[in-house]
């Protein structure tokens, strides 16, 4: 299983910063998750009409500004593990499935 990598961008004045917390802001893991799969969907052979959150483990806060980055690996189709990292440390991680329009796996 090989290990890809690529930037996850979410910007510093994101609106969910704004109520998350007041005073000490942090991205929930809801926005976490969502740009995550949004970007591992991207990335499937064909097009994705559902995913499957099998696993997501929030590790660390991420902080306005921080720079993500996305690694990942496919131990099967449509199927992915993945880890977001923040400074060197991981803030996620977890696995998703994708199913394709006809109900197989991409």
């Amino acid at each position: 299983m090989t290990l890809l990598s690529l930037p996850l961008a979410i910007a510093a004045d994101h609106p969910a910063y704004a109520g998350h917390f007041p005073g000490r802001p942090i991205l929930p893991g809801v926005v976490l998750l969502d740009a995550a799969v949004f970007a591992l969907a991207a990335l499937q052979d064909g097009p994705v009409v559902r995913s499957e959150i099998r696993s997501a483990k929030f590790l660390s806060p991420v902080l306005p500004g921080e720079s993500l980055r996305l690694d990942y690996a496919s131990p099967g189709p449509g199927v992915v593990r993945f880890e977001l990292r923040a400074a060197g440390r991981a803030v996620a991680s977890g696995m998703v499935a994708f199913v394709a329009a006809d109900g197989a796996l991409p």
